[in-house]
């Protein structure tokens, strides 16, 4: 076996030396070391030697296995290192050719618009806050106001999670947390997801809100109008708003803002449906029985709230008439915001 060792030993060696592609390399390693190589078959016969010879073959055995390793190895890199040398003296590189483009990303038209109504409001004094997306009804609609038989507290108005715990259909939720953790006075904002059961050009089952809530002393109505007509001059610039009565559960009284169509500017369109002018928010003085709610007392303090969708007004600011087109990642679309 000491021959065969030997024999196999030398005739892997110049094998080796004399290949020329890591094809071959590969070849011979599997001939020599494979599981069906020549030296596997080899230590075969190791079950027929004496107990005194079988650790003196075994460990001629691991000698030759990393003697043929070491050629192989050392063969593979010289051949690798030819290769790179010849690849290095035939290829030409072009310096006058034009480099590669990058792409550079940009924010989602959504993510600039909430990071931009932030910034107006921040700059007016007003704290940001945040709150789950996963509520529980008493936050979502006990705490709000909002009867048992309001039509909002259907199901298909609504996401249950179980009888008790929705996915939150406004952000208004985070102003009750934030209003039973603070005293007045104080001014705050809550941007961020909510969830509604619908989908068309202008729904879709996840949107975004950016809420605002104002508490003091002698918080009127005025101030409202004051805060909302600077957030609209900074949006708009110099448009024309108006507000209109409308009813929440929680506001009373309650308004609806509209702005001056930014398309036609007054005119009417197919954007306005020929009205001139366009609904940007609801809003309105904080009900009582929500103050109550929280453990303020109604008498010594009041404030506003207002409600703005982010989609909303981007659409208006970008000239979008499809909300589902931010949710379709289409690059054609979003390489138009960069």
């Amino acid at each position: 076996m000491k021959d065969k060792l030997s024999l196999l030993k030398n005739e892997a060696r110049q094998e080796i030396l004399n290949s020329s592609t890591l094809q071959e390399i590969e070849d011979l390693r599997v001939k020599f070391l494979g599981k069906k190589g020549q030296l596997t078959e080899i230590s075969k016969g190791m079950k027929n030697l004496s107990a005194e010879e079988r650790p003196v073959i075994g460990q001629l055995l691991n000698e030759v296995r990393n003697d043929i390793t070491e050629i192989l190895e050392s063969k593979k890199i010289e051949i690798t290192k030819e290769l790179k040398a010849k690849q290095l003296k035939e290829e030409v590189i072009d310096i006058t050719l034009s480099g590669k483009k990058v792409s550079e990303g940009s924010l989602h038209p959504i993510t600039e618009t909430a990071d931009f109504l932030k910034t107006i409001f921040m700059d007016m004094g007003f704290d940001v806050a945040d709150g789950p997306e996963v509520e529980y009804v008493k936050y979502n609609f006990d705490a709000l106001n909002i009867p048992d038989s309001h039509p909002s507290r259907d199901i298909t108005d609504t996401f249950y999670i179980s009888d008790d715990v929705v996915l939150r259909t406004q952000t208004s939720p985070v102003q009750i947390r934030y209003m039973l953790e603070h005293k007045p006075p104080f001014r705050m904002i809550c941007p961020g997801k909510v969830y509604r059961p619908d989908y068309d050009v202008s729904h879709t089952p996840m949107f975004h809100q950016m809420e605002g809530l104002m508490i003091g002393e002698n918080v009127s109505f005025a101030n409202l109008k004051a805060i909302l007509t600077e957030m609209v001059t900074k949006i708009f610039g110099d448009t024309k708003v108006r507000f209109r009565p409308h009813f929440f559960p929680f506001t009373e009284p309650s308004a609806e803002m509209d702005v001056e169509c930014v398309i036609c500017k007054g005119k009417g369109c197919r954007v306005c449906k020929g009205s001139g002018w366009l609904e940007i928010m609801g809003c309105g003085m904080v009900d009582p029985a929500v103050l109550e709610a929280v453990g303020y007392k109604a008498d010594e303090v009041s404030g506003f709230a207002f409600g703005v969708g982010i989609e909303r007004v981007t659409m208006l600011r970008h000239g979008i008439d499809d909300l589902r087109a931010f949710f379709e990642n289409d690059m054609r679309f979003l390489k138009q915001f960069k």
